[in-house]
């Protein structure tokens, strides 16, 4: 998970990327990048300072079995264990998700994360569906092309 430096230092790529742009449309992106990330890094901040003020989900507990208390990084931890269980529920049942929605769900996916590397991104999630579909039962799901190869990924 990222953490307020790493969203600083992206703020700081942004910024740095501004300079050497005269496209008003890469300018626009990169200033709301900027603000994106710097508005992150704050949040980040926000929540390191104000920790045991928030409110916590029920189900992760409190302290571990030995009584200790859990870390903001043990409960970022096990949040991230859910979504990674989640993800794989999903991809479990690919096959059997409408397509309409399989399609929402990569293009979701696709523009997690870095903006810059979201065709990257989109070209490995397709190959990862591709290459873990049920073959006898996916009809559903037909592959992005990929835009680096200009190649379907199902050829």
């Amino acid at each position: 998970m990222f953490k307020a430096k790493q969203y600083r230092a992206k703020a700081a790529e942004s910024a740095e990327s501004l300079k050497h742009t005269d496209d008003l449309g890469e300018i626009r992106q990169f200033q709301r990048l900027k603000e994106s990330f710097t508005a992150l890094a704050k949040n980040e901040d926000w929540l390191a300072n104000n920790f045991d003020q928030n409110i916590h989900s029920n189900d992760i507990p409190r302290d571990d079995d030995a009584g200790t208390p859990l870390t903001r990084t043990t409960v970022a931890e096990t949040e991230e264990r859910i979504l990674r269980c989640l993800g794989a529920a999903v991809i479990m049942q690919w096959s059997t998700i409408p397509t309409k929605l399989q399609r929402e769900l990569f293009d979701t996916a696709g523009s997690m994360g870095d903006v810059l590397k979201s065709t990257a991104l989109r070209g490995q999630i397709a190959r990862f569906l591709h290459s873990h579909k049920d073959d006898e039962n996916c009809p559903g799901f037909t592959p992005e092309p990929d835009v680096a190869k200009g190649t379907s990924h199902g050829t």
